[in-house]
């Protein structure tokens, strides 16, 4: 993902997390703040240390980058939106990952519903 797609400010994750709207699974938790004039989505990704240690941790966020580039096109533009890994979701495998990510996105109105 290039630097304009991310959210990576201080400010700008706490702007999320207090007047945005959560969505969770057991795998992740999504934070969702809409932003009409914003050309383009931008996302910010969260690995607590409870995954495992710094190789773990980046193993997560690979997925999960991954996952959103593969996703890109059907994900909502005009919003702001956290990613954050839950415990469970260590060790899983690339699809597992991605089918769990698209679950919270779908919760979170992020992406359109599956017409299968």
């Amino acid at each position: 993902m290039r630097k304009s797609y991310r959210v990576k400010s201080e400010r700008d994750f706490q702007q999320v997390f207090e007047n945005g709207k959560s969505f969770a699974n057991r795998q992740f938790v999504v934070y969702v703040l809409e932003k009409p004039s914003q050309p383009h989505f931008r996302v910010g990704i969260s690995v607590g240390k409870k995954i495992g240690n710094a190789v773990a941790r980046n193993w997560v966020k690979r997925r999960i980058r991954q996952s959103l580039t593969e996703l890109k096109p059907q994900l909502k533009q005009n919003c702001d939106f956290i990613v954050i890994a839950r415990p469970t979701i260590a060790g899983q495998s690339m699809n597992v990952v991605k089918q769990h990510l698209m679950h919270v996105l779908h919760l979170a109105q992020l992406l359109p519903h599956r017409s299968a």
